[in-house]
């Protein structure tokens, strides 16, 4: 888990402005998560988002500014120091990304296999470990195609956790599931936070979610900061898309495109 001073952010942003080309996709933002903390980040189709996590996670580098994640620049890391920062992250993909072919256990396993040098029985005895934490202890030998939509959640949580990572990033983690089971995803989200220690990042338009799981908030519209700070501070402002995501008084919400289908460039940023 993180090894830093508790009070120095695993994640700082910096007048941070990215461009596509002559195109400015993000202007001043500014952001600090805390080890430990709930952060949401929220905003439309286009408010950049996206473009945000990929300078986060060291996709794409800063035009102006700054970004540290578990106090690295990755922009300027060497290859060693970027590979192992890395792996102290996790994600939970949209759509849970599990591979097919594989068992859940075996995708579980995967991280471990080309992250560590650990033997196979402790490979094995981690990866049930991880699967007992999501409630999946007894799915292990089941294929992805074989369980329902909340179970791969889980799985793919699993596999984001096998790594014990000090953040774990989440798009739209109680897309495609009904309300029950996004409730109980959530409560297992919180769960994890208590019990490690990590920060969790969650990219949601889910209010439900982010009225259960929110501690901090912070929205972007047209690649600015139009709101930021503990949940009822940005739902207290009177931003027209602050007011129009939270209370509906202008516009309709609409589920913005997966952000880790925009990173794999699948849909515009």
């Amino acid at each position: 888990m993180h090894d830093g001073d508790e009070t120095t952010p695993v994640i700082e942003v910096c007048d941070l402005v990215a461009r596509y080309g002559d195109k400015t996709v993000l202007s001043e933002v500014n952001l600090g998560v805390m080890p430990g903390e709930v952060r949401f980040i929220l905003g439309g189709s286009g408010s950049g988002k996206t473009t945000l996590l990929k300078n986060v996670i060291g996709l794409v580098p800063p035009a102006e500014g700054s970004v540290r994640l578990l106090d690295t620049d990755l922009s300027k890391a060497s290859e060693g120091d970027r590979d192992r920062v890395l792996r102290r992250i996790g994600m939970l993909f949209q759509g849970s990304a599990l591979l097919n072919a594989l068992t859940l256990h075996e995708n579980v396993a995967l991280p471990l296999q080309e992250c560590t040098d650990l033997p196979r029985s402790v490979i094995d005895e981690i990866v049930r470990m991880k699967l007992s934490l999501v409630e999946l202890e007894d799915a292990g030998h089941l294929l992805p195609s074989e369980i329902s939509g909340g179970m791969k959640k889980r799985a793919g949580l699993a596999r984001a956790m096998a790594l014990d990572p000090d953040i774990l990033f989440c798009d739209e983690p109680g897309a495609g599931l009904d309300p029950t089971t996004a409730a109980s995803l959530d409560r297992l989200l919180k769960g994890l936070v208590q019990s490690f220690g990590m920060a969790l990042v969650v990219v949601s338009h889910e209010l439900a979610s982010i009225e259960r799981l929110a501690e901090r908030a912070i929205m972007l519209d047209r690649g600015r900061v139009v709101a930021d700070g503990l949940l009822s501070e940005v739902k207290a402002s009177d931003h027209p898309q602050v007011r129009a995501f939270f209370f509906g008084e202008a516009g309709t919400r609409e589920p913005p495109p997966s952000v880790w289908e925009a990173m794999a460039g699948e849909v515009t940023p």
